[in-house]
């Protein structure tokens, strides 16, 4: 299957292009789409797949967050449950509304499309995928994670979560979302209790990165480090956000060690 770069990048262009991108919020999805879709496209590259195959995890990336755009249109917030799930709506645009058919005219891949787009937020992926299916999703979840850690360096957490300076200053952790980055694994949503709690939250995202690769952007880029360098006026959660770049800078030695005697 060929897929048109040019024509995906006008087509996802020409959607957003109804939204208002004087607005911050809009602005903000627009780019992380497209670097979505570039870091899925060096992670494909990265797993030596076929250039057909690289251009398909592009394209997952262009297509992963449109439902953003109506999402903060009808209820002015990006958090899913304070609205509604933002890849479901992606899935309703594009395959229920038809819409994918400004992407590409071949069909062939739209259930794969499909299934990556539903799942890319997910907290866990569904067991019964099939290894060429799961592939795509974790491709696709990862370059996603990756550029949320710099989303939420980029721009002030107080417009993405709605919340005051004030707020996030003095904001403690929640134990249960510590207890859950200590098992190294991503935050459930449910565990959050207070503002602090979404920096803790994307940082654990490191932890569900499936690729060699997908470490080495992280460590390349640094917004981890950036967004720990939590600024707070609650000397409890500035200890708590010590030990967790110290569990982060252990972690990832430990996995960059790993890697390396595996390529041996």
């Amino acid at each position: 299957m060929k897929i048109d770069r040019a024509r995906a990048q006008k087509a996802f262009a020409d959607y957003a292009a109804h939204y208002n991108a004087a607005d911050a919020k809009v602005k903000l999805k627009i780019d992380h789409t497209y670097r979505v879709a570039a870091l899925c496209a060096r992670i494909a590259q990265s797993l030596a797949l076929p250039p057909e195959d690289v251009d398909l995890a592009w394209l997952s990336g262009i297509l992963h967050d449109v439902g953003r755009f109506e999402q903060l249109r009808r209820y002015n917030t990006f958090i899913d449950a304070q609205s509604v799930s933002h890849a479901a709506l992606s899935v309703a645009v594009l395959f229920d509304e038809g819409r994918i058919r400004d992407y590409l005219d071949d069909a062939g891949a739209d259930a794969l499309l499909r299934t990556a787009v539903e799942w890319h937020s997910a907290f866990r992926l569904p067991e019964a995928l099939d290894d060429r299916t799961r592939l795509f999703c974790q491709i696709l979840r990862d370059a996603d994670k990756i550029d949320i850690l710099r989303v939420n360096v980029e721009t002030p957490m107080e417009e993405i979560y709605n919340v005051s300076t004030a707020a996030l200053r003095r904001s403690p952790v929640t134990p249960a979302v510590l207890d859950a980055f200590y098992a190294h694994h991503c935050v459930l949503h449910s565990l959050k209790q207070y503002p602090a709690d979404n920096a803790v939250g994307h940082a654990s995202l490191v932890f569900e990165l499936c690729y060699p690769e997908s470490l080495r952007i992280v460590d390349e880029q640094g917004w981890l480090w950036r967004l720990l360098d939590f600024k707070t006026d609650n000397p409890d959660t500035a200890a708590a956000f010590a030990a967790i770049r110290d569990e982060l800078h252990r972690w990832l030695h430990a996995q960059s060690s790993r890697y390396s005697k595996s390529a041996l």
